[in-house]
């Protein structure tokens, strides 16, 4: 199915932060209620097509601060041979320098054989994936908490920046939106396939602000998670009321278009 365009119409709703009355999320409700779901392995096709089963792993990650490389050093230190495929045959296979590199002047995962080191291959006993994400699953802990920042953010990305108010006061916006390309830089537009805005990956049995409540709670705090749900909800009554024949053709106006296509059940009678 064809990949819808990227400046697709968005309903978005502000609210001020609960816990801060200082910053004010503005967040995308066409994305958040749609129904994209991560289907690596289950016909993600790899943002490159040579490398189809890498998924978005091919580049490897970049961290987003010392707290982000510390947090997943920790895990490194825990992970044996039968999780991780490539791990470092070396004394001290845990250490920063044999699974980073720079890139850049700037810290990221270390590329080996074409991906992520992180990365299982398909054959391997413990399965394909990251070696990370595994971990968490066996484990029983939260994925995002063992993973860099930019693999458990994606595709849901958020930015800051500072309004500044005509009566001279300001607030700091937070911007929980969707990772469309653009996001990857002017090197998204060359990327074979993607997953935010391709029908093929609206296939989830959750919208996304629920199906991703973990990593949303992380990224707002959970008093501002409870606002959004609030809003995601009346947004999804509104969408409800669509659903009568002479109104249809404004569903694409309130939801993703790739949900429509996919014709999952945000667009479908009954649900």
């Amino acid at each position: 199915m064809p990949e819808t365009p990227l400046d697709i119409p968005r309903t978005w709703v502000e609210f001020t932060d609960p816990a801060d009355a200082r910053q004010r999320f503005r967040c995308d409700l066409t994305w958040l209620t749609s129904r994209w779901t991560c289907i690596f392995g289950s016909g993600c096709q790899g943002i490159y097509a040579e490398r189809p089963d890498d998924g978005c792993c091919t580049l490897g990650a970049h961290f987003s601060d010392e707290d982000d490389l510390a947090r997943v050093a920790a895990v490194v230190e825990e992970l044996g041979e039968d999780e991780w495929q490539l791990r470092p045959d070396k004394k001290n296979p845990a250490k920063v320098a044999h699974w980073t590199e720079l890139e850049d002047g700037e810290r990221k995962t270390r590329v080996v054989d074409g991906a992520c080191i992180f990365l299982n291959r398909p054959g391997f006993p413990a399965g394909a994936g990251c070696a990370l994400h595994q971990h968490a699953v066996l484990t029983g802990a939260e994925p995002h908490t063992q993973k860099p920042d930019v693999c458990w953010q994606l595709p849901t990305r958020r930015t800051f920046r500072t309004v500044e108010e005509q009566d001279g006061s300001s607030y700091l916006e937070v911007t929980i939106g969707e990772y469309d390309r653009r996001g990857w830089g002017p090197g998204g537009h060359d990327l074979d396939w993607y997953c935010s805005g391709n029908p093929e990956a609206h296939v989830g049995a959750e919208p996304v602000y629920r199906s991703n409540r973990a990593e949303l709670v992380e990224l707002m705090g959970k008093d501002a998670y409870d606002e959004l749900v609030v809003r995601c909800e009346a947004h999804l009554a509104a969408v409800k009321a669509l659903r009568t024949p002479g109104s249809r053709r404004l569903l694409p106006l309130f939801v993703h278009p790739a949900t429509v296509e996919a014709g999952t059940p945000a667009t479908r009678k009954g649900h």
